[in-house]
Parts: structure tokens; C-alpha cells; sequence
């Protein structure tokens, strides 16, 4: 059974995921929330099960996990991979009818650009494992393995169509539609745009349940109480336990070379602040703030994240607006809403030059203060695109210059730099690592060699096949059988979804 201090109801990760996703896709942050709503209406208005039901509010508040895991693919494609995402959303060309696909002819998959299909794969393979992660229905699983499949064949892969698509695909596929097609064009055009994409892209007889019904559904939904509904609400399955590092692992998703950042903000501030005296609950709550810290940086397109300082003034304020959407994360999700607050102060500084409230001394809680120092650290010892990572006695320099600004507390940086210098893990980080073990062989996973531990860590960070090899001293064609491999163990087929499957056994 998993330590409730450390870890927060299945609904919460959800919610945190959902409003992840929601910023990814450059969404207003209940989009997922509306939704979710709308799609469980739709559902029992279609006289669906009471688990398809279900299944339907969980498919759309996941919709959107996988879109860390191809941020980087979707910034190569459409250079900003938000408002590339936000584009294609809002889009209202009309779709025809695909015909109806023969036995013998080539799937349409062939048709589709490669690069679609591999941010498609990436991204309904990460959801789907998140999912299986949090212990949901099959359905749910299922809709979101499927979801850009719809019903005419047309869609991404386009291998399904028909009956064979998971119903709760459809349901959300119309909710997410008349939730984003109503607030940009009105109701009236939304039902319009919805009844041109019937039989293409979802069943016409779930447009007909739904249509009567739409104008009432969305007057609800824009009325000043939302109706979604809260965990109270919600089936025992929602109130289970999981470990919020999940939620700091996809966060880190979006950029490769961030994999296992928000677990080492998180483990350095947690035994920071146990060193310098803070009580065993603030000690957790620096831990988990230490984890969701980032919630924020999945509303900025990886082309800035990936460019090289100093930046434009636009992208600045674009960054500055990161821990603003994470304080804006307390407010939606219960179980998160201290850790969400404290994370928020991350990059907040004692002598008032952070952002983005610009807080100064003792208005910065006392976790705060450790999680602020902790990325300060962190981020002084990530390596960037455009730069390497700081050795440790320039990270040190780095960081006594901000104690004698006056940007952090002496008293924190001293006990900060005292875990973080030392070569001896944490009592903390050590149980966790064998709980992960013991989790790990009570599932019967296979054990990875130590070479392939290395190829993993190498591909986790974005490295390609020929990089691997050179900083391996092995060949491209070992890599490549190394890789297929772990992919082979860890039962998954790209990357990204290696690269999750790892943080969360504490592999990297």
C-alpha cells in the first residue's frame, strides 16, 4: 500500500494531467473539465452502460496526456508545437465520408505522413500507459490507445473504423467538438460543424441523441457553478492512491533533455529542508510541490525552451507565465492545492527579482524556498541544447553569488548543498528504490541488462541512435538491438513511452 503522505488520490492525477494537457494543446484550462461533462451527457443520453459512461468522463480528461511525449515531434513539424495544437483544434473544414475500406486494399496508414503517424503512435501509447497505470477500466484503455481513430477509417492510423473504434472515442470526439466549436463560433455553428462531421469522423445516431439536448448542456456548463463533478462523486476506483511522481514524469516528457528533472528538484528539496529542521508533513509537501513544479512549462512551445539565452522579451514573458499556471493548478485540483501553491513559487527570489508574483524575503513560504533552490540547482546542473551542463564547481560559484544578492537564504543553500554534494543517496530515496524493486518483481517484470540500462538512459534524453553509439563506444546496429530490446521488456514501442515505463521503476 502506497504512503498516503507522498501520494494523491487517482481523481487529483487525473485533474493535474487533464490541465497538463489542456495547456499543451493551448486550451482554456477546464477545457478537459467541460468536456469531460458534456462527453458523460452524451454518453447516458445515448443509453450507453453506466462503464461506458465512465469510461467517456475518463477518456476526456486523458485525451490530452500523451502531448508532452510528442511536444518535441509536433515543434518539428509545426515549429510551435501550442498554437500549432490550438490551430488544428479550432479547425472547422467540413470532412466527407471516407468509402468504406476493402479487405484487399492497402490500409490507409500508408497514406498518412510519417510524421503524423509517429506523433500519433507516441501519443496514444503514452495514454493509454498512463491509463494502465492509474488502474482504469479497459474501455478507458482502450479509447485512448484509439484516439485519433474515427468512423469512417479516416483517422490516425486509421487501422479501425466503424464499430471496431472504442465507443468512448466517439462520445469524447463529439464532446471535445461541441465544447471547443460552441465557445469559438457559437452553439449554433457548433451543431452545425458537428452534423458535417456525422458518419465521418462519429456516428450520425450520436449527433441525433445529442442534439436536442445540446443548448441546455451548455448553458449548464456556462452557468456561474460548474456542474463537473468532484471526487466525492466519483467511483472508488478515482479515490485510490498513486505516487504524484507520475504527474512529474510526464511534465518532464516534454523536452527530452528535462527526463527525471522534477523527481531531482523534488528529492533535493524533500532532504534540504529534512536537513535544515522543517517538520516530517512540510517535508513532504516540499516534495510533492518539487514534483509538480513545472505544470506551467507545458503552455510554452519547446522552439523557446530549446532556444538559446538571452531571449526576446516575448518569450520571456511566456516563460514568466509558467509558475502563474501552476498557482492556477491550486485552484482546480483539491488534493494539490497546497503543493500546487508552494510550486508555484519556484522561481521566486528572496530579493524580490522572481516571477512571477516578484515576492521578496519572508513572503516566500519556507518549503518554497527550498524548491526554488533546489530547480536553481538542478537547472545549474541539466545540460540545455544550446549549452552543457555546469560543472559542479561552477554550479557552486553560481550559487553563492545568489546567497550574497541576497536571491536565496544561506541557511538553505548550505543545507541544500550538503545533500547535493553528497555521494551517499538519501534514506528516503533508498526505501523508494526498493519499493520500486519489490513492486517491480511482484509484476514479474524482466530486469534490464546494465547495457541496456545505459542505452535506456541514453534514449530518454533524446539522443539518437548514432550519439548513442559514440558515447557507448558500441555500434549503430548494437544500439538499435539494444533498444528493440528494452522495448521488448518493458512491453512498449517507442521511446517516450520507454522513457515514461523507466521514471516511474526508478530506472533513470
Amino acid at each position: 500500500m502506497p504512503d498516503n503522505t507522498t501520494t494523491i488520490a487517482v481523481f487529483d492525477a487525473i485533474r493535474a494531467l487533464a490541465f497538463i494537457g489542456d495547456l499543451s494543446m493551448g486550451q482554456p484550462t477546464d477545457h478537459s473539465l467541460r468536456t469531460a461533462w458534456l462527453a458523460g451527457m452524451i454518453a447516458t443520453e445515448a443509453r450507453c452502460a453506466p462503464s461506458q459512461v465512465e469510461a467517456a468522463r475518463h477518456v476526456a480528461l486523458l485525451r490530452w496526456s500523451g502531448c508532452t511525449a510528442n511536444a518535441q515531434e509536433f515543434a518539428d513539424f509545426l515549429d510551435d508545437d501550442v498554437q500549432g495544437r490550438q490551430a488544428m483544434l479550432a479547425s472547422q473544414k467540413p470532412r466527407a465520408p471516407q468509402q468504406q475500406q476493402q479487405p484487399h486494399q492497402q490500409p490507409r496508414s500508408a497514406a498518412i505522413p510519417g510524421a503524423m503517424l509517429n506523433m500519433a503512435s507516441i501519443h496514444c501509447e503514452i495514454a493509454g500507459d498512463i491509463a494502465n497505470t492509474l488502474g482504469l477500466l479497459p474501455d478507458t484503455e482502450a479509447a485512448l490507445r484509439a484516439i485519433f481513430e474515427t468512423y469512417d477509417g479516416g483517422g490516425v492510423p486509421g487501422l479501425l473504423q466503424g464499430d471496431d473504434v472504442p465507443l468512448a472515442t466517439y462520445v469524447v470526439a463529439l464532446a471535445s467538438d461541441l465544447e471547443i466549436f460552441s465557445r469559438l463560433y457559437g452553439l449554433d455553428e457548433a451543431l452545425t460543424l458537428a452534423r458535417g462531421r456525422a458518419n465521418s469522423v462519429y456516428p450520425g445516431a450520436l449527433v441525433d441523441a445529442s442534439t436536442p439536448h445540446v443548448a441546455t448542456w451548455m448553458k449548464a456548463l456556462d452557468a456561474p457553478t460548474p456542474p463537473w463533478t468532484d471526487a466525492a462523486e466519483q467511483p472508488a476506483s478515482m479515490l485510490q492512491r498513486v505516487g504524484l511522481e507520475l504527474v512529474g514524469d510526464v511534465i518532464d516528457l516534454k523536452l527530452p533533455w528535462m527526463t527525471g528533472y522534477s523527481r531531482r528538484v523534488a528529492q533535493l528539496a524533500r532532504d534540504g529542508s529534512a536537513r535544515a529542521g522543517l517538520d516530517e508533513a512540510q517535508c513532504h509537501r516540499t516534495y510533492k510541490a518539487g514534483l509538480i513544479h513545472g505544470i506551467g512549462r507545458a503552455s510554452v512551445p519547446n522552439a523557446i525552451w530549446n532556444a538559446p539565452e538571452p531571449l526576446p522579451a516575448s518569450s520571456l514573458e511566456r516563460l514568466r507565465l509558467v509558475p502563474y499556471w501552476t498557482s492556477r493548478a491550486a485552484g482546480q485540483i483539491d488534493g494539490l492545492a497546497a503543493e500546487a501553491e508552494i510550486a508555484s513559487f519556484a522561481f521566486e527570489r528572496r530579493d524580490g527579482s522572481g516571477y512571477f508574483r516578484g515576492r521578496s524575503g519572508t513572503a516566500m513560504p519556507p518549503e518554497a524556498q527550498f524548491v526554488a533552490a533546489a530547480e536553481r540547482w538542478v537547472s545549474l546542473r541539466t545540460r540545455r541544447p544550446w549549452r552543457a551542463e555546469f560543472t559542479e564547481a561552477q554550479a557552486l560559484g553560481c550559487m553563492k553569488e545568489d546567497v550574497e544578492a541576497g536571491r536565496f537564504d544561506q541557511n538553505v543553500v548550505d543545507a541544500l548543498l550538503a545533500c547535493a554534494m553528497s555521494r551517499a543517496p538519501s534514506k528516503s530515496a533508498v526505501a523508494q528504490q526498493l519499493q520500486q524493486l519489490q513492486q517491480q518483481q511482484q509484476r514479474g517484470e524482466q530486469s534490464l541488462s546494465e547495457r541496456e540500462l545505459e542505452v535506456l538512459r541514453c534514449i530518454s534524453k533524446g539522443e539518437n541512435t548514432k550519439e548513442v553509439a559514440r558515447a557507448l563506444g558500441i555500434s549503430p546496429r548494437t544500439v538499435r538491438t539494444h533498444v528493440e530490446r528494452v522495448f521488448l521488456k518493458l512491453e512498449c514501442s517507442t521511446r517516450a513511452a520507454a522513457t515514461l515505463k523507466a521514471a516511474t521503476r526508478g530506472l533513470i
